[in-house]
Formats: C-alpha cells, structure tokens, sequence
C-alpha cells in the first residue's frame, strides 16, 4: 500500500489530524507541536495515524486564547485542567496565580518599555535642538558670506 494512503474513516466520534487543522484553522505542524509540548492529546488509530475526540476543538481554541495571553505553553499545560465546561477558567488556586503571575510581568514589561521610550524621546529632543541649532549656524553663514 502507498504511504499516506487512506485506509477507511477514523473510529467513530474521532477525527484525524486533517479535519481537525480544517476545523480550527491550525496546521497540521501545530497541532503536532500541541501534542509534543502535552496540551493536546491524539489516540492512534488501527493505521497509526493521529486521531482526536470531536472535543480537540475545543481545546485548540483554548490553547490559542491562552497563547494570545503571552502565557507559555508550559504554563498553558498546567492552566488547561482549569480551562474545563466553558470559557475561560476554573477558579483554583493555581489558576489565579498563573493569571495574576502573567499580569505581573505584563506590568514590568510595560514600564520597562515607558522607560526605554523616555529615553529615546531624550535622544530625539537633542536631535531636534541640535538640527535646529545647525539650520540657524548654517543661516548665519549663508547671510555673513
């Protein structure tokens, strides 16, 4: 039989790692990297090919909305227990750290960034008296010569 020939319908209520890209909008190479990383997990069929229960779905949309967080995916992979019947999290005490954790370093990230943007806006002041300085040395000299 030829490689990546089909070999009939994964079982019932699963589904391959194909339909399961097609109905999340995620690359197969993701949905690969998802289960090496341990957030998602795929069964094997008689075949050997990676199948999924109709809830992967789910569960990849979960990943992503933590992902767009700024979450890591170790840290995903300890939330998605919490990530359970609905949107959002389970309060638990682990949850709220995580989130509380992230939104701390969000806060140092932002003021690092006001920081490095006033210095620059301190390089660019000088920059502009210094044009300014130079556009009126240079008037000087266009009229005294």
């Amino acid at each position: 039989m030829a490689v990546g020939t089909r070999t009939g319908p994964p079982p019932a209520g699963r589904m391959r790692i194909g339909a399961l890209a097609r109905r999340t909008g995620v690359s197969t190479r993701v949905l690969r990297y998802y289960e090496q990383r341990g957030l998602l997990r795929a069964g094997r069929d008689a075949n050997d090919y990676r199948t999924y229960d109709a809830d992967a779905v789910e569960t990849v949309g979960r990943i992503r909305d933590l992902l767009a967080t700024g979450l890591n995916t170790e840290s995903i992979r300890e939330l998605l227990p919490c990530a359970q019947g609905g949107p959002g999290l389970t309060p638990c005490a682990f949850s709220c750290g995580a989130v509380e954790r992230q939104m701390a370093q969000l806060d140092a990230e932002i003021a690092e960034l006001q920081q490095r943007r006033a210095a620059l806006e301190v390089y660019a002041q000088v920059m502009r008296e210094r044009g300014a300085q130079d556009e009126a040395l240079a008037a000087r000299a266009l009229r005294s010569g």
